[in-house]
Order: C-alpha cells, then structure tokens, then sequence
C-alpha cells in the first residue's frame, strides 16, 4: 500500500448524520489508551496526523481520514475512559453502534487490543458487538514492542480466548514503535482496495 495522500475529511459528533461514502471504509475501535492514534499515524507514514493525547478519551468523534482518494480511515471514539461520564458513554457507544449498522461503506473492523493484559470486559463487549453487527473483526495487538518475544504467543493465546474468538480470526501483534505488524494490516487493506 502505497499512502500518497491523507486527508481528514469528515468529523462527526454525536448528532452529526454520518458520510455516505463511495470509497470503501475500515474502522479501528479500541480502548481509550490502546494505541489507536500511533497505529493510525503508523498506518498513514505521518507522525501526528491523528491525534496522539496524553489523556485517554479524546477522540469523541467519528473521524473519517480519506488515505489516497482509495479508502477511508475510520477512527471510532476511545471506549473503556474511566472519567467519561455515564451519560457521555451511553453516547458514545451509541454513535459507534450507529455507525456499525448503518454504514453501506464499511468493509472491515480492526479491533485493537493491548497485548500485555487480557481483554476487559468493554474489549469483550466491543467483540461482540462487531460480530452482531455482519463482521469478523481483525484483532491487532498493540505495544508488541512493551513485552518480551517469548512472551507473544501466550498473550495472543490470552487474547483469543478471552473474547472467545473463532480459530479463523486474524490476530496480528503490532507495534507503533517498531512498525512491526504493518506489512500484515497492509496486505488487508490492499485486499479491500482491490
């Protein structure tokens, strides 16, 4: 995958009617500190370009990254955000449901996982959601670069097994740092492309 051009074209919030886009759309979802903004900005070959927060739970907004006039980069609000209060986060998962079942667009979801721990319950319950809604999520493993090698294996076996995924599920560890993972999640998004 060849990235020419990134543009941020679309930002929606809470009430906002969301694209209808011709090209076609990959979400990432994740817990507000999984390492969503460094897996895009790494996916994108910018630095910055999504926005990296020290504080978790700062994207709450569907944000639409046009990669190349080839596809659309979609990047769900953070779930998971402690400080968030009850009524921000019914809506929230709200919008995100929204735009799971109602996108004609979206073709893939990736499902962003901190390999170091277990998947919580907000994790499981994100799964879940995206198997509801028509996909097979594509798990990538964040902060590959934060646990030993010979540890990969055990926590990817973790990972499976607590969101109780199917054998087929592609599960890839990634790490921003290192841009281990990359090639993998191209090879899917240029299948998408065609």
């Amino acid at each position: 995958m060849v990235i020419r051009s990134v543009n941020l074209e679309t930002v929606c919030g809470i009430t906002s009617k969301l694209p209808e886009n011709e090209l076609p759309e990959v979400a990432f979802a994740g817990k507000s500190n999984v390492g969503k903004s460094s897996l895009i900005n790494a996916l994108m070959n910018r630095k910055s370009y999504a926005r990296i927060s020290s504080q978790p739970g700062k994207t709450q907004t569907i944000n639409f990254y046009n990669i190349s006039d080839e596809i659309y980069f979609v990047d769900l609000p953070g779930y998971g955000y402690a400080n968030a209060n009850v009524k921000v986060k019914a809506q929230w998962g709200k919008m995100i449901e929204r735009y799971l079942h109602t996108s004609k667009a979206l073709k893939r979801v990736f499902l962003l996982i901190d390999i170091r721990h277990a998947p919580g319950a907000n994790d499981c319950e994100m799964y879940e959601w995206v198997v509801k809604s028509g996909f097979e999520p594509v798990i990538i493993a964040t902060k590959l670069d934060k646990i030993k090698r010979s540890q990969t294996d055990k926590q990817i076996k973790l990972i499976r097994e607590t969101l109780g995924c199917s054998k087929e599920t592609v599960i890839i560890p990634f790490s921003a740092e290192t841009k281990q993972g990359r090639d993998e999640i191209y090879a899917i998004l240029d299948s998408i492309i065609g």
